[in-house]
């Protein structure tokens, strides 16, 4: 059967990189078409630090830019999108897109892997989506602790599950280079960098309450909870600076 074409998306170019101008359901929209196409699509949810770290990383801007997909995944990220006039609809996390694919998967039939995170924490994220939407299909989770020698065992591990959608929660930039370098070899339609996502769904991190979510303080109660995210955190300034000391580029384009 022959896919319907896909609708132009619209990018907003953000310190040498790029964000989509897309939704929730245009982003599950979008997946649902790459998990049909059965070709590799790379989806990447950017936030305010990988917007830091692309700026001193040539190899992750190229993988953002040839990413097939790129959400808004932070505060920062709208803020600055629409302080440069090219405002966003919404914020599209990676936690959010995860909690939608695994309520989606009952009825569509989407297959996930779980990759990454602490021992034992993908295995429990896993275990609270089975419990909250009977039927989803969570084919394999495994941790994200190996070595580079352990690469082909891991992608044996996951051919071998047949996900339609391969989460990676190694944090950035080193979930995005693993997927970029395996994304061929896998045989997977989907592939995500999610980040704490796991930590989340696991329970072992609680979400800020929705007053802070609201004020867009959900950094400050991760940081509060968690003080060795202050790495990650510091970004957060220098983010500023480069939006407040930077001038817009070209408007949205379509692609």
């Amino acid at each position: 059967m022959k896919l319907a074409a896909a609708p132009q998306l619209e990018s907003v170019p953000l310190h040498g990189v790029r964000v989509d101008r897309v939704t929730m359901d245009e982003t599950l929209d979008a997946i649902d078409r790459f998990i049909r196409s059965g070709e590799p699509h790379h989806v990447i949810t950017l936030d305010a630090s990988m917007c830091v770290f692309a700026g001193e990383d040539e190899d992750l801007r190229r993988i953002v830019a040839a990413a097939d997909l790129v959400t808004p995944d932070s505060a920062g990220v709208l803020w600055a999108c629409r302080k440069y006039g090219s405002p966003l609809p919404q914020r599209v996390s990676g936690v959010e897109i995860v909690e939608q694919l695994c309520r989606l998967s009952p009825e569509r039939g989407y297959r996930l892997f779980f990759f990454g995170s602490a021992p034992g924490v993908a295995e429990d994220a896993a275990g609270k989506f089975r419990a909250r939407y009977p039927g989803c299909q969570i084919v394999g989770a495994r941790d994200g602790f190996f070595s580079p020698d352990d690469d082909a065992t891991i992608v044996e591990q996951i051919r071998a599950a047949r996900p339609d959608i391969l989460c990676v929660a190694l944090g950035i930039p080193k979930q995005e280079k693993w997927i970029a370098k395996h994304r061929a070899e896998l045989g997977v339609p989907v592939l995500i960098g999610v980040g704490g996502t796991f930590d989340v769904h696991s329970g072992r991190v609680k979400r800020a309450p929705a007053l802070m979510q609201r004020l867009n303080l959900e950094w400050l109660y991760r940081l509060a909870k968690n003080p060795r995210k202050i790495g990650k955190v510091m970004t957060l300034p220098k983010f500023m600076l480069m939006t407040l000391r930077g001038r817009p580029r070209s408007r949205s384009v379509s692609r």
